[in-house]
């Protein structure tokens, strides 16, 4: 299907790589996504402008995991090694604190300027077993074969079931996911293991999209959904993967207390949200205080997204968590 240079997409604040399509677009019933028009519409949104002359929507992060690298090779060596490939800056976790020249653990991650860069590299190395190698030589060693690891921007989201509308009060949030997974492993795990799987995230920084380690799910369902969250932890194996990564509520910005409805709290936003499967709700101060002196609820620990905004209607957020006092006899679980 031809795209003009006037096709819109808006963005979905909870599942940012599922663009809905407006009016002029190509969308059907509100909340309701194609699968075939979700994937495109993951690759193209926020990735230029689709239609205009000359540009094209980018393929990879620019920012680029090398490993295996020799234990002898330094900053200056690794640069001028992948040089040739457009300017770059190497990094590594921790490097400004360590002020050392030698990536500690045997791997970096090169930062292209552009992303025609990373294509370039990729077409240079050699693919083995479904990996990709290129040659890299230290004072010591001579012609070392170390993995290449590219991030494709297609495999951060995946839409399973595009029949289904995607609720964020039916998604977790998945802590700790290995940066090589990609969207729809994400998604074909959780969905193996609790069913009703309609989507997979990989959440991306910003500016590089690349992985940071922490995905999203949204299920179909409530049955498959409470299981996810009353499991709390979850082991995720595939290929050479195999790690325990904890699970829990995706705590939304901006709601409303769903007891009162914002009416007992000046219309502030819900700065509490109670993860028990009991309540699975949004509250203010006085609606928590209130619910959880209950028999049975006083034990419940509220969740708290820390950042944003508290007020209605465009009121300063706090950076640093929510402001205000904790429940009483409550104590905080924090998700940043």
């Amino acid at each position: 299907m031809a795209i003009s240079g006037e096709f819109l997409l808006r963005r979905n604040p909870f599942f940012p790589g599922v663009d809905e399509l407006d009016e002029h677009g190509l969308g059907g019933a509100a909340g309701h996504y194609n699968p075939n028009e979700a994937m495109m519409a993951s690759q193209m949104g926020g990735l230029g402008h689709p239609g205009r002359p000359g540009q094209f929507p980018e393929r990879f992060s620019r920012k680029v995991f090398v490993g295996g690298l020799p234990p002898d090779i330094d900053e200056d060596e690794i640069t001028q090694t992948f040089r040739r490939f457009g300017p770059l800056v190497v990094d590594w976790p921790h490097k400004a604190e360590s002020k050392s020249y030698f990536p500690p653990k045997g791997y970096a991650f090169l930062l292209f300027q552009e992303e025609a860069s990373v294509q370039a590299l990729i077409d240079s190395s050699v693919k083995d077993d479904g990996k990709l190698y290129i040659c890299v030589s230290s004072p010591t060693i001579k012609d070392k074969a170390v993995q290449i690891r590219p991030w494709n921007l297609a495999d951060s989201d995946y839409v399973m079931d595009g029949a289904q509308p995607l609720d964020p009060r039916k998604t977790i949030f998945v802590g700790g996911v290995p940066r090589p997974l990609k969207a729809q492993e994400l998604a074909r795990i959780m969905d193996r293991l609790y069913g009703g799987v309609c989507y997979a995230g990989i959440d991306t920084d910003p500016e590089l999209k690349y992985p940071k380690g922490a995905g999203r799910v949204a299920f179909s369902n409530q049955q498959s959904y409470i299981a996810a969250i009353s499991a709390r932890f979850v082991q995720l194996q595939h290929g050479d993967i195999d790690k325990r990564v904890e699970v829990k509520p995706y705590v939304l910005d901006d709601q409303m207390c769903d007891e009162c409805r914002g009416n007992r709290c000046n219309g502030k936003y819900a700065p509490y949200f109670c993860a028990n499967v009991m309540c699975l709700q949004y509250y203010c101060d006085q609606c928590w205080s209130f619910i959880h002196s209950k028999p049975g609820r006083e034990y419940h620990k509220p969740l708290v997204k820390e950042g944003g905004e508290r007020n209605r209607g465009g009121a300063s957020g706090n950076s640093g968590g929510v402001g205000g006092p904790y429940p009483s006899g409550a104590s905080q679980a924090r998700w940043g």
